[in-house]
């Protein structure tokens, strides 16, 4: 996933992901992989760093960017789906910076995978007020939460609007766990960028656009559909030239998109402050 980002970062970049659904039961991470760096003037490769990290970091970073945009009522339960590598990074950044929170419930079709992921976090938790609870479903997870979080592999939806209680929000983080009747009754959809979701032939979103059941934020409502019209992109909230939650009872589906220019930003930050204090290894050209 190639990536620009101009203005005062001016850095171009790869972000290289590796993903095997099986390397779980291998013992490994899911995914893994690396992010380049490219000199701006000479175009050559001027640092080279572990991507997983970051892509996972910057995961979380707009899951709880679009939480707190969206924020009603304080949130008190948190349900994660899903015990790998992105639950791990999204419950760390939950405990820190959410300040209500006193419950994570996770489920995962492994148990021994939500044992591993207890075992990691332990430290964590035992200096927070957060309790991780494993629960024996994801209904029984979605149910009881105010914010839910699915991080999973699967392509087939699996949770239904009649789950989400008044006021839920749903990050849509793997992009296939809701059914389509979340997209057509939620209060509010939104989405971090209309022209690669719509253009995704395999993704839930992008098929119901394909078959006219939601239009874009900005395209015009063609004469006779009853489509379901996407609110607003992620930046037009943090640019408040749209409203991301306008009732404590809204119902808000967040619609992420893994955007290279995020995870070069990013690393282009590490690569600075890696120079300025002399950190890293140096590589023979």
């Amino acid at each position: 996933m190639p990536g620009y980002v101009g203005g005062s970062i001016n850095q171009a970049g790869t972000k290289i992901i590796n993903g095997n659904i099986a390397n779980p039961r291998r013992g490994l991470p899911r995914a893994s992989g690396l992010t380049l760096l490219y000199d701006p003037t000479t175009v050559r490769i001027a640092c080279i760093m572990e991507g997983a990290y970051i892509s996972s970091l910057r995961t979380a970073s707009v899951s709880l960017l679009a939480t707190r945009l969206c924020a009603g009522r304080p949130i008190e339960c948190a349900a994660i789906i899903g015990a790998g590598v992105l639950a791990q990074r999204h419950i760390e950044l939950l405990v820190q910076q959410i300040p209500s929170l006193v419950k994570i419930s996770l489920f995962d079709l492994d148990k021994q995978r939500v044992a591993n992921m207890r075992t990691l976090l332990t430290p964590l938790l035992e200096d927070s007020h957060v309790v991780l609870i494993e629960e024996t479903s994801a209904q029984r997870a979605v149910e009881g939460a105010q914010l839910i979080i699915p991080v999973t592999t699967t392509t087939t939806g699996y949770i239904p609007y009649a789950w989400l209680q008044p006021g839920a929000i749903l990050v849509n983080v793997s992009l296939d766990d809701p059914l389509p009747d979340v997209v057509l009754q939620a209060d509010k959809i939104i989405v971090d960028d209309w022209d690669l979701i719509k253009n995704d032939t395999r993704r839930l979103l992008g098929r119901m656009y394909r078959s006219g059941e939601i239009i874009g934020p900005d395209d015009p409502h063609p004469q006779g559909s009853r489509a379901r019209r996407i609110d607003a992109h992620l930046g037009d909230v943090v640019m408040r030239e749209r409203v991301g939650r306008e009732s404590d009872n809204d119902i808000i589906l967040v619609n992420p998109f893994g955007l290279s220019i995020e995870d070069i930003a990013l690393a282009t930050y590490v690569y600075q402050e890696a120079l300025r204090l002399h950190l890293g290894t140096p590589l023979k050209r």
